[in-house]
């Protein structure tokens, strides 16, 4: 994938550096008057070096660590970090967009350096960015994009959604062959990740389809599963009263996917329909190793951690900083999972 152009550095950049190094001339004034006096430590779990000698802080609040997914983003910020030598406090918006809000004025209150943001919800969360905009904190975000209009952040990392979209659409129509049929979306349309896979998805679908008159793939429900394995279960369960001759479904992450294979097996009709989702977490990898989902575009969750820290590291360093990086997504099939020595 070619690499995106550079960005000029905005205003507020330039604001932000020129006020981070007039913090470390007062900074440098005060240490002496107070030397022996003690403080408090910011960062709850250390991103490395000794005690003492830490460059700041680097604020982080993902989605829900209650997925696996968005823990291994936190910790390839955190090894990232380390070797800068920030500390990174982590803390679980736990998908409440105004308990995040609340974390961004806590990391503002404790003067963090700069904020990472999994958004809760891609347009609710901006006049939250837009304090920390203004109290000159800047906001990477990964994975989950903001769209509001007026929040401005520096730069954001995340998977090709919508390439990986579309070859789940491929997978689909890989699985169903030329038999076709009715296909459930379980969706979590408050993030843009997931907006940008559903509209791949349906892309491929729409462009198979045409020219069809019988044996065509319909979607005949978009659902909204929360990204978890309890809702992803029973927005599966209810589709199936509905539509009993069900014959896919298209999860937008591997928790959903395992919840929609539980009501599969739930009804005993989990060999008739065909489950194609999304992440390649460990469970969802031996999932399909298994033969309980067809198959996985896969995402990198470690390299989205480390390449926001790079980012951010270039922009204390007062470099242009590309304004999105996009890492592409790969199809993982059960032969891959038979052939992944990461698995049992």
């Amino acid at each position: 994938m070619g690499k995106l152009p550079n960005l000029e550095i905005t205003k507020k950049s330039q604001g932000y550096i020129m006020k981070k190094k007039m913090y470390i001339f007062i900074i440098s004034i005060l240490t002496s008057l107070i030397v022996g006096c003690g403080g408090g430590n910011l960062s709850e779990g250390k991103g490395g070096g000794t005690e003492g000698d830490s460059k700041g802080t680097i604020g982080v609040s993902v989605l829900t660590l209650g997925n696996p997914f968005f823990s291994v983003i936190a910790e390839g910020v955190r090894e990232e970090a380390a070797k800068h030598g920030y500390d990174v406090v982590v803390v679980d918006g736990d998908r409440d967009v105004q308990k995040q809000a609340n974390q961004i004025d806590d990391f503002l209150t404790k003067g963090v350096d700069a904020i990472i943001l999994n958004p809760c919800d891609r347009q609710s969360i901006g006049p939250a960015i837009e304090k920390a905009n203004n109290a000159g904190v800047p906001v990477f975000t990964c994975d989950l994009k903001c769209v509001a209009e007026d929040a401005d952040v520096v730069s954001h990392v995340g998977s090709d959604n919508l390439q990986g979209g579309k070859l789940a659409g491929e997978a689909m129509i890989e699985a169903l062959g030329v038999h076709g049929g009715e296909v459930l979306i379980v969706h979590f349309p408050q993030a843009n990740s997931c907006q940008l896979r559903v509209q791949g998805f349906e892309e491929v679908i729409g462009k198979y389809n045409q020219g069809l008159t019988e044996n065509r793939i319909e979607v005949v429900a978009q659902l909204d599963g929360g990204g978890v394995r309890d809702e992803g279960y029973k927005v599966t369960e209810d589709t199936l009263q509905a539509h009993p001759n069900l014959r896919g479904v298209f999860a937008i992450n591997d928790p959903s996917g395992l919840g929609a294979r539980a009501a599969l097996e739930k009804a005993d009709k989990q060999d008739q329909v065909v489950i194609v989702a999304f992440d390649g977490q460990p469970e969802g990898k031996q999932a399909i190793k298994d033969g309980k989902i067809f198959a996985d575009p896969i995402q990198f969750p470690d390299l989205i951690g480390k390449k926001t820290v790079e980012l951010m590291m270039e922009y204390f360093a007062g470099k242009e900083v590309e304004k999105e990086v996009l890492i592409p997504t790969k199809l993982y099939r059960q032969a891959d999972g038979e052939n992944d020595p990461s698995l049992k």
